[in-house]
């Protein structure tokens, strides 16, 4: 079998095991490391040391829950050949930027925790990732909110990149993508978005592409799960209007609705005598820095 067949199969069993909540996992002509985590599944290059693409879905529930931010940035041990380290970020001056954000992965705290993984990491510009691409990122969960559920793939295009950072050499790209697909009823639609590495007050429709023309730019072939007229009508045509419900406000999460259990402080001493304030990662008493010396 060779290696084109192998990934074919290799992404055909994934879709089918994760049908009921992934729909989007891109067929495609590199020989990526398919990775797949609580709430996301992503392709992780190791030329380009982060994810070529990262698969998830988004739901009104999910941006009801209320687990925050980990800030637990460390490596992905599922990548079997390494991912990149948090020293390859060390005085950079790039953000570690998400692909799939944060804000994104409320559903548990291991969701959270799992999306800090270098592995859904990107070096971006301190401007574009506090700006344009978080811009982005909020109107995607609004489109989330007003259609109930979506599906979204996002990652970096490596054209005209601006160089490399750190001891792996992790690129820093030239270009970012989304492509969002809405496949409940009453409507089916997508639409994609190529967005420069570069600081922009630009209107986000600016940015607005078909999800073919992202498929022509990055080599990867998005929702070809789909039947093929389905596919061909959605992913030629798109229309910003049917999501651009930029005046919605999401509500704030209630702590009520908060899923995956109570956080827990890290029980670790410090060398100066105080207990860590970390939170302790899923399943362990501590956090990532100190689990790992235990």
């Amino acid at each position: 079998m060779n290696s084109r067949n192998s990934i074919t199969v290799i992404l055909c069993l994934l879709s089918s095991i994760f049908a009921s909540s992934f729909l989007g996992i891109p067929e495609n002509r590199y020989d990526d490391q398919v990775v797949s985590h609580s709430a996301f599944i992503l392709g992780y290059s190791e030329q380009h040391e982060q994810a070529r693409w990262v698969s998830y879905s988004l739901t009104r529930e999910d941006l009801q829950s209320a687990n925050e931010r980990t800030d637990d940035f460390r490596e992905d041990k599922d990548v079997t050949t390494g991912s990149a380290k948090r020293s390859d970020y060390y005085k950079s001056g790039y953000d570690r930027g998400h692909l799939a954000p944060a804000a994104d992965m409320k559903q548990s705290w291991q969701t959270m925790s799992e999306s800090f993984l270098l592995s859904n990491i990107s070096p971006q510009e301190p401007g574009f990732n506090r700006g344009v691409w978080k811009r982005l990122e909020y109107l995607v969960r609004q489109m989330a909110f007003s259609n109930s559920k979506i599906h979204i793939v996002t990652g970096p295009i490596f054209q005209n990149n601006h160089g490399s950072i750190g001891e792996n050499e992790v690129t820093v790209p030239g270009y970012y993508y989304k492509v969002i697909l809405d496949y409940e009823d009453p409507e089916f639609k997508a639409i994609g978005f190529i967005v420069p590495h570069q600081s922009s007050t630009s209107a986000l429709s600016s940015y607005c592409v078909s999800v073919d023309r992202v498929e022509e730019v990055t080599g990867l072939d998005f929702f070809w799960e789909l039947p093929d007229d389905i596919e061909f009508k959605i992913e030629s045509n798109y229309d910003y209007s049917a999501w651009s419900e930029q005046n919605i406000k999401i509500p704030p999460p209630s702590k009520d609705v908060t899923r995956g259990g109570e956080k827990h402080r890290c029980i670790a001493i410090t060398q100066k005598g105080y207990q860590c304030k970390r939170n302790a990662q899923a399943d362990s008493k501590y956090c990532w820095q100190h689990q790992i010396i235990e």
